[in-house]
């Protein structure tokens, strides 16, 4: 696979392809709790923000140039003290998921983020029922430190939200 893929930082360029592959999630998915979709101008702002910071962004893309995912990591809240702490997000595109582009973006990305100095990595899962996505955290070394339950409301049920953390 991964001489037919590549993974590179992301740019202002890849705003709409980021929206597209996070849209299907925001409508269909409890992995976020967004409801609405960004739209691409608001994708890109959020890009400019993260790469604004010096923190990754980065894309995996095809041969041909189709986006099939993206993960970025950001500091986990705003105040100085948690300059070392990542928060780390990573989408597949829909009929893209079990096929290991999950896991090479969150590899990728992991690297990245030590680089840019953070040494706490955080994965903030929406819907405890989110199978895939906390076995590919647990699969990298993080471990469940916590469930907030019941803390969002999507597709109208309550949902949890399970925080894992991973050391350096």
């Amino acid at each position: 696979m991964s001489s037919t893929f590549r993974i590179r930082p992301a740019t202002l360029a890849d705003a709409a392809l980021c929206a597209a592959v996070y849209a299907p999630h925001v409508l269909r998915g409890t992995g976020t709790f967004e409801i609405e979709p960004p739209d691409d101008l608001e994708m890109a702002a959020r890009i400019d923000r993260v790469l604004g910071r010096g923190w990754p962004w980065l894309v995996r893309e095809s041969a041909d140039g189709r986006l099939v995912g993206y993960a970025y990591a950001t500091q986990f809240r705003e105040r100085a003290a948690y300059a070392g702490t990542a928060e780390t997000s990573v989408y597949v595109a829909e009929g893209e998921g079990g096929r290991g582009h999950g896991r090479v973006l969150m590899e990728a990305l992991l690297e990245a983020a030590a680089r840019a100095g953070f040494r706490t990595f955080l994965a903030v899962v929406g819907d405890s029922g989110n199978r895939a996505s906390l076995a590919l955290h647990r699969s990298l070394g993080f471990r469940e430190i916590g469930t907030l339950k019941g803390v969002g409301r999507k597709f109208g049920r309550l949902l949890d939200v399970v925080i894992l953390q991973r050391d350096g």
